[in-house]
């Protein structure tokens, strides 16, 4: 038997959304023109061209937008983290990067998106942590992040916290197992979309705690956030980058960090570890990747990019403001740590027993 994720309330329809980078920090105005006409125009010349790329192309790269595929709805973490990126990285390689959220089986569709793409470097993807385990939760899909995608570069890596609706008026995680063990199957929680690392350490808490909660699926944390703070959701549990200025303004509680230490841009929080639960330790880490036979002049030169923007004192100073702290880092880096993530959230998706379909 495994335990089903999806018990009662079906995920939020919607369909991708792709939304104009004017519309976030940092990022100039593009001249009124809509995504789809601005893909168009951009990528016409394209269209008809050979599927081979030449030592032309790859020496001059890039000649058009570059587009960057988030697998999430905006505003959450990642797609905040991947603005922060694309536009930085329109400044330096002198062509636009467009946004393109693709939200949908815990980010699978837009990480298959990329890796089925042409491999000429216009096509990337922006990932949270989850892309480390969906692979292992969903029993029917075949997406092998470790196969099927080629890593670009490690950017940033940040806690997740766990957060109450002040409705429910409970100040710790101690006073957060009371109030669910006396309600069992009646609190509803929410943690992005289900199989991202913050949906997983939701549910290794609530085996080591003792308690039944019911989970409630997401298209991603910016779908999430009008029940959160509505009050439809009790508890939340997500990056550390989207919930602390409500939690600054009083519009939710607090409970722990997943961390095994502290935040600094929560420093009064404490950690579930020292809450009641020692060796409890996960984090969110965000990273960036490309189709499969790429050229390696095309995915070395987005690595630099990408590691150029991310040591930059200006963006250094931007994630760490939001509790994000720089983890840049090569291709090979990338392999490493997918190669241990891997098989460490397989173990714990097994052990749980926990499967998508």
């Amino acid at each position: 038997m495994h335990t089903n994720l999806f018990p009662v309330v079906p995920a939020q329809a919607g369909t991708h959304n792709t939304v104009p980078l004017e519309s976030w920090l940092w990022i100039p105005a593009f001249a009124g023109m809509t995504w789809k006409v601005f893909w168009f125009a951009a990528s016409l010349a394209a269209t008809f061209a050979s599927p081979s790329i030449s030592h032309a192309q790859t020496s001059t790269y890039p000649q058009r937008p570059i587009r960057l595929i988030v697998g999430f709805t905006p505003g959450g973490s990642t797609d905040l983290v991947g603005r922060m990126l694309g536009a930085r990285l329109s400044e330096r390689l002198g062509q636009q990067v467009v946004i393109d959220n693709r939200p949908g089986a815990s980010g699978i569709i837009a990480a298959e998106l990329v890796s089925k793409a042409q491999p000429d470097g216009y096509t990337v993807l922006i990932s949270g942590s989850s892309i480390s385990a969906v692979g292992s939760l969903y029993k029917n899909v075949k997406f092998d992040v470790q196969r099927d995608l080629e890593p670009l570069a490690l950017v940033a890596t940040s806690a997740y916290i766990m957060v109450a609706h002040p409705s429910i008026n409970v100040k710790s995680v101690q006073e957060m197992i009371a109030y669910a063990k006396a309600r069992p199957g009646k609190i509803s929680w929410g943690a992005s979309v289900p199989g991202t690392v913050q949906h997983l350490s939701g549910e290794m808490f609530k085996r080591l705690a003792g308690i039944d909660m019911v989970f409630i699926p997401y298209k991603g944390t910016g779908a999430m956030m009008p029940d959160v703070l509505g009050g439809r959701l009790q508890i939340a549990i997500d990056n550390i980058l989207v919930l602390t200025s409500h939690v600054k303004l009083g519009a939710l509680t607090a409970l722990a960090v997943t961390t095994a230490k502290r935040s600094p841009l929560l420093p009064d929080v404490p950690s579930i570890a020292e809450s009641g639960f020692p060796g409890f330790d996960t984090a969110g880490w965000f990273s960036m990747y490309t189709t499969p036979k790429t050229p390696p002049a095309i995915v070395q030169k987005l690595n630099a990019e990408i590691l150029a923007v991310v040591n930059t004192s200006e963006m250094r100073e931007r994630l760490l403001t939001l509790g994000a702290t720089p983890l840049p880092g090569t291709p090979d880096d990338l392999r490493r740590k997918l190669a241990s993530e891997v098989p460490a959230w397989r173990k714990v998706i097994t052990d749980a027993g926990l499967k998508a379909d």
